[in-house]
Formats: C-alpha cells, structure tokens, sequence
C-alpha cells in the first residue's frame, strides 16, 4: 500500500525540526508523554488509515450520500463501522487534556496524526473534524449544563457536530444572516430559518447531530453585531442527556459536490412547525465571535487537510512514475534499447519535486502553527504567551489558504504524471484533486482570507505582528554560512523579507489616502506571495537542519536528507521569484480591476 504522507518526514518534521519530544518537561502539561509515545500514537493513524479509513475512500466517492425512501441520508456501508474505529482509537479526545478525560497529546502530534487520516480519505474525517471543534467550542463558552448534558456525548461519538452559518442568500456575508430566534421561556428560543452547505448536517452515523446556529434575536442590532449563537440539537435532549423528540430541524435538500463526496453536505430548514427549540451559547449578539473559535480551528483543520491531500497525490505519482518504464534517455535513439522508468525523465524529476515542495511545505506550514498552539500552552508569563497568540493569529489565513491553493497545484502535477490514468477513475488523483478542490472555498474563501490577513492582520496592528515574524525569519537566514548549499536561499529569503514591507508601506498609502478599496483588491495575491514566504524559511529550517546531519547519515538516510535539501532549492529556484511578482503587484494597486465595469466583459 502507498504511504501517503512519508511517516520519514513527519518524524524528521516533529522531532527533528519541532523538537516536540523536548515538550514533554517534567510537571508540564505533555509531561506523561515521550518520544515513544507519540511514535506509537502516529503508528496507530497509519493503522488506522490502512485498514479503515483508505478501503472506503473510493466507494464513498462512487456512492454519494442520498436520500432513502424512508426520508433518511444513506451512506455506503461500512462508515459507521470506520467511524467507530476512530473513536474508539482514542483519536476524537486526543488533544482533550488528561484532567478532562481526554489523551492529553500535543497539538503539534495529535494534528500530524489527523493527517495521515485525512490523507486516506478526507470524506469520512470531515464527521470528526467538525464534531472536535463542536465539542472544543462548548468546552470554551458553554454553560455547565450544557457541557454536562452535550459534552459528553460528542466527545464518546455518540453525537457529531456541525457549524451552521452560510444561508442560501448570505453566503459568506454573515451581515445578512436571516435566520431568527425568539425567547420562548425556560432559557430556550425558537429557531426559524434556513442554512446551506451543511457539512454532517443530515445522517445516521450517530444518535444525535448538535448544530451550531448563527440566528438574529428579536431586536437584536442589524450586520453581525447582531448575530447570536445557538446550540440546537437533531433531537431533542433530556435533563440526563438523553435524545429523545425531534427538534423540528428538517432536511431540505443534498448539495451534490464535485469532490467530498463521502460527506453528507445539505441545506437544512429550522422551525418548519414553528417548534425547534435551541439554547443560546455564549451572551447574546456575540455569537460570531464564539463561532470564530471553531471557525479559526476548522481554518488551520483546512489547510492540513490540504496539505494532506496533496502529500497523498504526490505520493501516488511518485510510485507510479518509479515503477511505469515509458521512453528512454534524450540521445538514445536505439527503439531496442529498454525504457526507463518515467522518474528519470527531466519534466517528471521537476514535477515530482514540485509536489513535495508545496505539500511537504504546506504541511510544515500546518504543523508548525500546531506548535504555537503548544507554545502558547507551555509560555511561562504572559508577554510570551501574547506574543505566539499574534503570530498564530497573523498565520491562520495563511494556514488556510496557502496549501489549499499550492497543494491543489501538486494534485494537478500528479494527475499529470500519470497521464491518460491519471485523468480516469481507476487511479485515485483525479479523486484526491476533486476533494481537494473544495478547499479554496470553504471556512471562508481564500480571497476573503486575503482580506483578513492585509486588512485586520497587517494594517489593523501597523504590521507589528509582522515585523516581529519577519526578524525571525532574517535571523534564521543570518545563520546560513557563506560555504553553506543554502547560502543562495538564505540571500533570497533575506531580499524577499524587505520586498514584504514596502509592500505593506505601499497598501498602507493606498488605506491611508481613503483607497481601501483599491488597497485591499490585490490582497489574495499578498496572501500567496506572503504565503510563499513563510514556506520557504520553513524549508530554509528544515534544509539546514538536513545539511547539518548529512555527514553522520548512512545511506538511505542520506537520500532522504539529499532530497529535503533538493525540495527547498527547488522551492526558491521557482516558487519564492513567484512569491515578488505578486508582492510587487500589491504595491502597485488594484486600480485596473477596482476601475472595471463588468458590463463590459
């Protein structure tokens, strides 16, 4: 079977490069933990993945969710059964501290192990992503009986969770959320609306589905300031926890998807019958800021499943290309000469490092927010711990957008790879890039995560944050020796920090001037171009790290060292010059679309 994510590199990535094993400090909060026991927790994925989770990826694919003549959603056999397997894992309370019933595991680990998960079919992990975060909200903002009548069950599988936000004529503008709730007595409200693309929103996997509800009470302040959250159960729950009556929450319809096709996705009606009953979540009219908890984990939830997907192709091309014998070498034009494996052909080699360049480097990307998240937990004083909230803060649309773009482009280098099979349903790239393709849109799109970074990241604290990430990354290229193989990408990432901020003095002209919207409308390409940025000092740390072990490694660890250092010079050689075309763009202005009348196209 494929490894589709190389187990080599995660360690070399954790232990190597993180060093989350040196988290584990006596009295800390991973003090029960060691090396080996996040070995084995990435053991137990794998396992997972193989014997569970990747048998059903296709059949999900083939047999998308529908709808029963009994009215219920039916999914192929065998989900609940997989379903079950993962919680019973230990996977679904994995990162849930020790004192609260859970494993306790660092951020950092128990988010390379959703991976591998994730990589073998992101369908079926869509149910227990979403339910995390369900569960991780109510942790955060319930009341105690909430906890006590709800948690518990999410966090046994019993119930899964969803996040219900988008209406069929808001999208993402949350502003114009429709969907109202009004005091009916007791503490509880009743529901009336509409909500679209609904993630687990309708199935028989568990005994109860909890959604979360962006609504409007009665009088509340128009825009989002006016938005409130709401608990609001499939069926309705006792005073043990127990489900009982439906909730007057109805199935309207199944979105029918061009990819994640093994997760249910449907436009659900509250209060049809003028009798769903939901519970307010956190104090009234800040609904939208309780939901950004689950919101910002679904985002970072994002881009590792893209960088997970990506990592998945390229692995699938990479061992067909090692095993396809097509062609021979340029220059030999004997046709009875043997033909080689495609891997030794020059444009295969560039798109195979292509891959690893952007889902290694996405998944980097990812693992190395996790590590902030664990940071964080561990800072001695609050100065410290301040500091790594910023810098996760500034990072999280980068974390959603960067792999769900650039990895989407590995995908398409793999299909490429393999040709004619590559494009048919007997190979599983056209299905990795199918579900793949949904990650620029949804937790927010990436354009919208553009905005939020130049917007609210950047100009909203005068790039402070930035700056602060940027000497980081200026001192990590400082330490690169001039006799060094890295010595080039330490110049290009060192020119490349200083193209960043006279981009960002440019764009604040622009705001300052009153042109915020000509600032912002190249924001998608400073999202992408920063993006590039982080990942290539990410790569730059993790080259170096490789160069420094070459000279002790044997062989087959030298060719795994050879070929991390191959990625990063092959990341600055075409990606980071990408990386100051877009920058400069930015500082030019978004006069030419901002001026366009799209009647005229």
């Amino acid at each position: 079977m494929t490894e589709l994510i190389s187990r080599r590199f995660l360690d070399f990535l954790l232990f190597e490069a993180l060093a989350v094993q040196e988290r584990c400090e006596p009295g800390g909060a991973f003090a029960e933990h060691d090396l080996d026991t996040f070995a084995g927790v990435l053991d137990l994925a794998g396992q997972l993945a193989d014997e569970c989770f990747e048998p059903l990826a296709a059949p999900m694919d083939d047999h998308e969710p529908r709808i029963g003549e009994d009215g219920r959603v039916v999914l192929p056999e065998g989900s609940r059964e997989a379903l079950q397997a993962f919680v019973e894992s230990g996977f679904l309370v994995a990162g849930v501290p020790a004192e609260a019933g859970g494993l306790g595991l660092p951020t950092t680990v128990h988010q390379a192990a959703m991976a591998l998960l994730t990589a073998a079919n992101a369908g079926l992990m869509a149910y227990p992503f979403l339910s995390v975060a369900n569960a991780n909200l109510l942790r955060t903002f319930g009341t105690d009986d909430q906890r006590r009548r709800y948690l518990a069950s999410l966090e046994a599988g019993r119930f899964t969770g969803t996040m219900c936000l988008s209406e069929p004529q808001a999208g993402s503008s949350l502003a114009d959320v429709r969907t109202t709730a009004t005091p009916a007595g007791g503490g509880s409200y009743r529901l009336r609306g509409t909500k679209m693309w609904i993630s687990g929103g309708e199935h028989e996997l568990s005994e109860n589905i909890i959604h979360l509800v962006l609504a409007r009470i009665d009088g509340a302040p128009s825009g989002v300031r006016g938005l409130s959250l709401f608990l609001v159960p499939r069926y309705r729950v006792d005073e043990s926890g127990e489900p009982g009556a439906p909730n007057d929450v109805t199935l309207a319809g199944l979105n029918h998807k061009m990819g994640y096709r093994g997760t249910v996705n449907c436009v659900l009606n509250f209060g049809d019958a003028d009798a769903c009953l939901g519970e307010l979540v956190g104090p009234p009219n800040e609904g939208l800021r309780c939901m950004f908890h689950m919101m910002n984990e679904a985002r970072i939830g994002v881009g590792l499943g893209a960088a997970a997907m990506g990592s998945a192709a390229f692995r699938h091309s990479l061992a067909y290309a090692i095993e396809r014998p097509q062609g021979r070498p340029l220059g030999d034009r004997d046709p009875d000469s043997p033909p080689v494996p495609i891997s030794e052909h020059a444009d295969v080699k560039r798109m195979l490092l292509k891959q690893k360049a952007y889902a290694e480097g996405g998944l980097a990307l990812c693992l190395y927010a996790a590590d902030l998240v664990d940071r964080m937990l561990l800072a001695d004083d609050e100065v410290t711990r301040q500091g790594l909230e910023r810098r996760l803060d500034l990072l999280t649309p980068i974390v959603k957008a960067w792999p769900a773009e650039f990895c989407l482009e590995a995908n398409k280098e793999a299909i490429q790879i393999l040709g004619g099979y590559g494009y048919t349903r007997d190979y599983p790239v056209e299905r990795i890039y199918r579900d793949n393709r949904l990650n620029p849109i949804h937790e927010g799109t990436n354009g919208i995560q553009g905005i939020d970074l130049m917007g609210r990241k950047v100009l909203g604290d005068a790039a402070a944050a930035l700056r602060e990430f940027l000497a980081e990354m200026r001192a990590d290229a400082d330490a690169i020796g001039p006799g060094s193989e890295l010595a080039n990408a330490a110049r290009q990432l060192t020119t490349l920090l200083e193209v960043v901020m006279a981009t960002v003095g440019d764009v604040g002209q622009h705001a300052a001037a009153g042109r915020l919207e000509e600032a912002l409308a190249d924001s998608t390409d400073f999202l992408e171009g920063t993006g590039h940025l982080v990942v290539g000092w990410l790569w730059l740390r993790l080259a170096a790290r490789a160069e420094a072990l070459v000279p002790e490694a044997g062989d087959n660890e030298h060719r795994f060292l050879a070929g991390m250092i191959a990625a990063c010079r092959y990341f600055y050689r075409h990606a980071m010059p990408e990386a100051r075309l877009r920058l400069e763009r930015v500082g030019a202005g978004g006069a030419v679309h901002t001026d366009c009348d799209p009647a005229s196209l």
